[in-house]
């Protein structure tokens, strides 16, 4: 069996090249270039030209033959331009999730089979696993890494089954450690490497920067929601009410996100699940739209006239609003997105400011004090049945079932307890505890113990 290793310049693959090599495999290498900055002002850190001379310097110590590819034009039309037109709709979108649907495991692997390859590895902390059925056919489950600070699973949770057969993820069954320790042994040029950071075979870089080649800067108002708001809110309450309604017995309802950042927990302030099953499933389709439907913000602020100083000059102001002030103005509501912190330049406060929600239409971001702001927190979202995807259609639900199952909403989050509700238009997806930054755009990723089952952009 031929296989192409793609080859980064990072420690992870250099370890998957080498683990398949002294397992006897005929092995290659192909490094792509996915991304040309000389003619724009996106500058990475990690400058592809460094990454593909310690690639070709890995791929000598190892004895393989290596390949160059340039793959620049289908990452910029499949992966680029989809975030440009994402970010413009006032969406977050995940590169890293599209550039390995597209590129390595689409573009890359028709390049990697043009040179012979029977299947692609890369450097990936997950694991594949296949089922037979008695008539022959076989089956392909995603898996998570075994080191459960490097799963990567999240990244590839859009893989498809034909897709699948032809991948192969050699350190995933590896620690972090155990991959550097084999990369020392080894001598690799890559061993010492830090990992990349930033976006796919891009680097990291400073994304208004980035989004400004194509999104042009506009001012407008940043709006300071105040809790009082919640409290006439007829969305929010109803929202609430809802969600009362299908609690178990003894339970009282929580509409706070009990983490304050990836890796900093508060305790529940009730263990297991929260909300009666039979009562979730009597809920109708508009109940369900209700409570996974972001809030609407709509606050109005009036002028008055006043005069100031000696000469008794008029001047205007804004009338005091009980919920909500004008906190200062932003440079473009495309810019930003549902849970950033950074960027606002917004003082006066004893706790950080953070991006509730942003209407580009109007130009406007809505922004909160402190981690425990109720604009922070959902506890249901959707995907369109069509934004579906199942990695494997024998685990697919079916209108009208429901699945318990462990949820994650971005790659760094710890996975959360959530139900599973499939409808005919739409999935819902209810966690068993409010979520913090439910950012649109993103991929939710839910998983039977350690199998990905599939994802869906929200």
């Amino acid at each position: 069996m031929k296989i192409c290793v793609g080859l980064s310049g990072g420690v992870d693959s250099s370890v998957a090249a080498l683990l398949l090599k002294q397992q006897g495999y005929d092995v290659f290498a192909m490094f792509m270039q996915n991304w040309h900055d000389a003619d724009s002002t996106l500058h990475g850190e990690c400058e592809w030209e460094e990454d593909r001379f310690i690639a070709e310097m890995v791929a000598r110590k190892i004895g393989i033959p290596f390949y160059f590819v340039d793959l620049s034009k289908e990452y910029r039309k499949r992966v680029v331009d989809y975030m440009f037109d994402e970010y413009a709709k006032g969406r977050t979108p995940n590169p890293d999730v599209l550039c390995n649907r597209e590129i390595k495991f689409d573009a890359f692997l028709k390049a990697a089979a043009s040179l012979g390859a029977d299947m692609v590895a890369t450097g990936h902390y997950c694991r594949r696993a296949e089922t037979v059925a008695p008539d022959g056919s076989v089956s392909y489950s995603l898996l998570a890494g075994v080191d459960p600070g490097k799963d990567q699973s999240y990244f590839l949770c859009q893989l498809s089954q034909e897709q699948l057969s032809r991948a192969m993820f050699p350190i995933g069954h590896l620690l972090k450690s155990e991959v550097r320790e084999l990369a020392r042994r080894a001598d690799l040029p890559s061993a010492e490497k830090k990992d990349s950071q930033g976006i796919c075979f891009v680097g990291k870089v400073d994304l208004p920067v980035f989004l400004q080649q194509k999104l042009k800067p506009c001012e407008g108002q940043v709006i300071e929601v105040y809790d009082a708001y919640y409290a006439q809110n007829e969305q929010y309450q109803s929202i609430c009410g809802i969600l009362r309604s299908v609690l178990g017995e003894g339970r009282e309802l929580n509409m706070i996100t009990d983490y304050i950042s990836e890796d900093k927990f508060t305790p529940a302030i009730h263990g297991g699940l929260p909300y009666d099953l039979e009562k979730v499933a009597s809920l109708d389709d508009a109940d369900l739209d209700r409570i996974s439907a972001p809030l609407r913000y709509d606050l109005h602020f009036e002028t008055e006239t006043y005069r100031s100083g000696r000469h008794h000059t008029k001047k205007t102001r804004y009338k005091a609003n009980p919920y909500g002030v004008i906190a200062g103005t932003h440079d473009g509501a495309q810019f930003y997105t549902v849970g950033q912190r950074k960027g606002l330049n917004i003082g006066g406060h004893k706790d950080s400011l953070f991006v509730l929600a942003t209407d580009v239409e109007k130009n406007i971001i809505y922004v909160g004090e402190g981690h425990r702001h109720r604009g922070l927190s959902r506890s249901c979202l959707s995907i369109e049945a069509s934004d579906l995807h199942w990695i494997n259609a024998g685990r697919r639900l079916m209108p009208g079932q429901m699945m318990r199952c462990r949820v994650r909403i971005r790659y760094r989050q710890p996975l959360q307890d959530a139900t599973l509700i499939m409808r005919s238009s739409r999935m819902y997806i209810l966690f068993d505890q409010p979520q913090r930054g439910v950012t649109p755009g993103q991929f939710a990723a839910w998983y039977d113990g350690d199998e990905l089952l599939g994802s869906g952009v929200f």
